[in-house]
């Protein structure tokens, strides 16, 4: 069964044409249906990301909507991550081939300091705000950069489709009470339930056992953790208590839950 589910995966890595590919994503269920309404949002238009580029965008992605953007800079919390290596602050950040560079800031996703405020046309977040301990801090922080009545793409992982599945998802009420305590990026409050209920059969980046717990005690340093698990229900009231208006939401195929969502005119 494992073996099966690593081999379906697999199978989207292929490099297969482009439209060939988004062919086979809308018939298998694997592409964001109103990909036309997130299009409008983007065209022509200058957008942040937190923690791209993401695979999901390109144009073979779930959602391609990279190559109509005017240009697009990114947010990552290290110079150097698991997921992408070495990275530079500056104007770095390559996320399309038919696009020029974006600049890439080293911060954290709470704090965007030295971005002024109503900035970017939109923003854009793709499997990472569940890496996040304050997620209510960090989406408000994201709202004061983008222009009022910019467009906010959050996706997020749908637990019952990754190794969180035996977790349960995290109540919006206790994400409000982090926020309110002021939580922090050393937050390991969820480290015992992960450690507990965390399938690794689906996660083989994590390695064994034991790298999977050193990794997890020092998720300061790596961010790998998922602190709050998410579905459909907590995802849509979490960023309506953040204060964004969400306008339409999709699960998507293998395990994205897709929002878009606005900042409000006031």
């Amino acid at each position: 069964m494992n073996l099966s589910w690593i081999v379906r995966e697999k199978i989207w890595t292929l490099p297969l044409p482009g439209r060939l590919m988004q062919a086979m994503r809308s018939v298998c269920g694997r592409r964001v249906a109103s990909h036309g309404r997130f299009r409008s949002e983007v065209e022509n238009r200058v957008g942040l990301e937190i923690g791209g580029p993401s695979s999901i965008f390109g144009d073979t992605g779930e959602l391609p909507i990279y190559r109509y953007m005017a240009n697009v800079d990114n947010c990552v919390f290290s110079s150097e991550t698991v997921w992408e290596g070495q990275r530079a602050e500056g104007q770095t950040y390559y996320y399309h081939p038919g696009k020029k560079k974006g600049f890439n800031f080293i911060r954290e996703a709470t704090d965007l300091h030295d971005v002024a405020n109503n900035t970017y046309d939109f923003l854009l977040s793709s499997h990472s705000l569940e890496h996040t301990a304050n997620p209510i801090k960090a989406i408000r922080e994201w709202k004061r950069v983008v222009k009022p009545n910019g467009a906010m793409v959050i996706i997020l992982p749908d637990y019952r489709r990754t190794f969180d599945h035996r977790r349960k998802p995290t109540p919006v009420q206790h994400m409000i009470e982090d926020h309110e305590k002021g939580m922090d990026e050393t937050d390991l409050t969820h480290l015992s339930e992960i450690l507990q209920l965390h399938d690794l059969s689906l996660d083989p980046n994590a390695g064994t056992r034991e790298n999977f717990v050193s990794r997890s005690q020092r998720n300061f340093e790596n961010r790998c953790l998922h602190h709050h698990v998410f579905d459909e229900k907590n995802s849509h009231e979490l960023l309506e208590a953040a204060g964004l208006a969400v306008i339409t939401q999709e699960l998507v195929k293998p395990h994205h839950i897709v929002l878009l969502a606005r900042r409000p005119e006031i």
